[in-house]
């Protein structure tokens, strides 16, 4: 049995410019970003940790390196924990519009649609069995050990029920996983099955001061776009 700690990366300017970010657009970390990883490096130097693997964006490779640093150890990057694809959405200026079809796709996921796909991107199957392979490559290879993942809050909690069957995935997302918020789990693999028990969700009491001050990833249907400056960091 692994304990695995799911590890959303710091703030970066797409959280606040609230653009899709799978692979075209890239950003690192902001100050704040920086400051949350920092902090979020300072709360694992006390555990067991063995291993830490990152998505390949930068964002989370950063936040990576702020917890892998203190505990001497590499940051292995793992694609299949790339962020969902979400293909033309990637490519569009941001508009309410892109947000509400974000939206509509994942509700459909939700409800059993399971083959609705983001236009020139991906659907829950395609996600679903990438992030099969990550996890059945960190299981592997340091089996009944502390890991930490880092990664991202779309294909973490899409996929979370099909290692988690017991999770009320409705009930969890009334708790917004924050930058650098942390979610523990109990996860292992028997052949080729992957089963796991939720332990802690999308905790973020280790983030304090300028680090805590949290600002949502998501835009929803009647909400209104960022308005004001350009984002500079």
């Amino acid at each position: 049995m692994n304990t695995v700690y799911w590890v959303r990366h710091g703030e970066n300017r797409a959280n606040l410019t609230k653009e899709f970010s799978h692979r075209l657009i890239d950003y690192p970390l902001t100050a704040k970003g920086r400051l949350q990883a920092e902090q979020t490096g300072a709360y694992f130097r006390s555990l067991p940790v063995r291993a830490v693997y990152s998505s390949p964006l930068l964002r989370a490779v950063e936040t990576a390196r702020a917890i892998s640093g203190p505990l001497g150890l590499p940051v292995q990057v793992v694609e299949e924990f790339r962020e969902i694809n979400v293909g033309d959405l990637e490519k569009r200026p941001v508009s309410l519009e892109a947000w509400a079809e974000n939206e509509r796709i994942f509700r459909a996921w939700m409800a059993g649609s399971l083959e609705e796909s983001f236009p020139g991107g991906e659907n829950y199957l395609h996600l679903l069995e990438r992030m099969r392979r990550g996890y059945t490559r960190v299981l592997t290879e340091a089996p009944a050990q502390h890991l930490v993942i880092v990664g991202h809050g779309g294909n973490f909690i899409s996929t979370l029920r099909a290692f988690c069957p017991d999770v009320d995935l409705f009930s969890l997302l009334t708790t917004e996983s924050h930058n650098c918020s942390i979610t523990r789990l109990e996860m292992q693999i028997a052949g080729q099955v992957i089963t796991g028990r939720l332990l802690d969700w999308a905790i973020s009491s280790h983030l304090t001061g300028d680090a805590a001050d949290l600002v949502s990833g998501f835009i929803r249907p009647g909400e209104d776009l960022p308005a004001g400056e350009p984002f500079r960091d």
